[in-house]
């Protein structure tokens, strides 16, 4: 049985990879580049964004949140749900989230919704947790089009073809 120490310790670690993920999709809807790079370890990490790219570093992927979603014209909602997470031990531990994210891309006229998940592994470093690894997966998307007056749907189903969903087109 574990004592009240671990179990408190648990419970903290827990609450504070919660916040590393809220402070993670909070910085990337308030276009706060640096902010959100804080979220990961330094050095080698492991990231797959799908269609936005694979990434061996956070570094990497911040230069492309930049390019794409660092735009007056992108208006970005993440919305993280149904944490999963599991403490490996004191340093380590893995997590998934649930993800609603809505995008209006005002310059293109063109909303995207999608749904999926997040799978995460952290790592505590100097007693901070940080993103170690992290994987997105899309479940749904819908693509609206509201070059008109009536919102028309271009697409829904699991995953858009690429010619209906290329990030590189919001890019300033």
């Amino acid at each position: 049985m574990n004592t009240i120490e671990q179990r408190l310790a648990r419970l903290e670690a827990i609450e504070a990879i919660q916040q590393l993920k809220h402070q993670y999709f909070s910085s990337c809807d308030q276009k706060q580049p640096g902010n959100m790079r804080a979220c990961f370890v330094d050095g080698p990490c492991t990231i797959d964004f799908g269609r936005i790219g694979s990434f061996s570093n956070a570094d990497d992927l911040v230069q492309v949140f930049s390019q794409l979603a660092c735009n007056e014209h992108i208006v970005e909602m993440h919305h993280a749900q149904n944490p999963q997470i599991e403490i490996i031990d004191v340093d380590h531990a893995r997590g998934t989230w649930g993800l609603f994210y809505y995008l209006i891309d005002t310059r293109n006229k063109v909303i995207t919704q999608l749904g999926g998940h997040y799978d995460d592994e952290y790592r505590r470093v100097d007693g901070q947790w940080k993103i170690s690894a992290c994987r997105n997966v899309v479940t749904s998307t819908t693509i609206l089009d509201w070059s008109e007056s009536l919102a028309k749907v271009i697409f829904a189903g699991r995953n858009a073809p690429a010619e209906l969903d290329d990030p590189s087109q919001q890019a300033g």
